[in-house]
């Protein structure tokens, strides 16, 4: 898979193409990306996704709390697994919301050379959305390319979407998220040393500095795995403030701890992947009650990750 960070650096013939924000690369998301990439290979055609950064909703409703489910580079990643040849990460921005369709999509076409065009249920791209499906189609005759509309994926009640994964996560509710992805939700950064309060109460923690963009679920314990330094570790995690020892408002922390991990690892890169939520995060009367519960915290979450 390649990535391209504007749509200016690539010249391509014959493509299928897909478009679309992709933000988690949920089920739904799979589903557009393996038809369209089944439909290439068969044709003998690249297969390409045209996404954007920053996300449209960012820059046209002014969205500014940790809002993404996947950095660029991660999504281009798991679109890659999914079978895509080349993603274009473009700039989204003002002049290009109030680009008409049909100059957006004779753009595209100059630069990508549209064999196929694959778009989900609900899409529409261009100046106050008017190319929706029906347009795109009748803009295709004249540019020369087909298209296709998949159908929604349902799961429950609900059509699975980003949207519906970030309020699971902002409910702590991460095993239902994962149905959705398809995968367990996960975080990834580096390591910074912390004030070592975890070594001193005999559970050492590994201190998360996340990137500032990325949603994290909501505040309380959770089972976890850690991958670091090319091993994966079963982990309990915990996302808050720290009440018992923090007086003051403080940012929230993401910190790990690793089972059965002896090491230093301060600087490395690590990834937390979120299995379940344990509890939510509590206040407690003392150091001693808190080591109780850590303890309890850490046999529960192992009888999970044996599970």
């Amino acid at each position: 898979m390649r990535h391209f960070w504007s749509l200016d650096d690539v010249q391509l013939a014959n493509t299928w193409l897909t478009i679309g924000s992709f933000d988690g690369v949920h089920r739904g998301h799979q589903r557009v990306v393996r038809e369209l990439a089944a439909g290439a290979l068969k044709n003998g055609a690249p297969a390409v996704v045209l996404t954007f950064y920053p996300h449209p909703a960012t820059v046209l409703r002014g969205y500014d709390y940790p809002f993404y489910l996947t950095t660029p580079e991660e999504k281009a990643a798991l679109l890659g697994n999914l079978g895509i040849d080349i993603v274009i990460t473009h700039p989204f921005n003002v002049n290009v919301a109030k680009t008409s369709a049909r100059d957006f999509m004779t753009t595209l076409h100059r630069h990508l050379n549209i064999q196929h065009l694959q778009v989900g249920h609900d899409f529409a791209l261009g100046k106050d959305r008017q190319g929706d499906a029906e347009a795109l189609k009748e803009l295709g005759k004249g540019l020369g390319y087909t298209l296709k509309r998949t159908e929604p994926l349902i799961a429950g009640d609900d059509i699975v979407s980003s949207s519906r994964v970030r309020f699971l996560l902002g409910a702590g509710q991460v095993d239902e998220a994962a149905q959705l992805l398809g995968r367990n939700y996960s975080v990834a950064g580096k390591i910074e040393l912390g004030d070592r309060r975890g070594v001193t109460l005999g559970f050492p923690t590994a201190n998360l500095s996340t990137w500032s963009e990325q949603a994290i679920p909501a505040a309380g314990v959770y089972v976890c795995r850690a991958e670091v330094r090319d091993q994966t570790w079963g982990a309990v995690a915990n996302i808050g403030v720290r009440p018992t020892f923090e007086s003051k408002s403080v940012p929230a922390r993401v910190e790990a701890h690793l089972l059965d991990f002896e090491g230093d690892i301060y600087g490395e890169s690590l990834r937390l992947e979120f299995l379940s939520r344990l509890r939510g995060e509590q206040r407690f009367p003392d150091v001693e009650a808190l080591v109780t519960q850590i303890r309890l915290d850490s046999q529960k979450a192992r009888q999970i990750l044996a599970s």
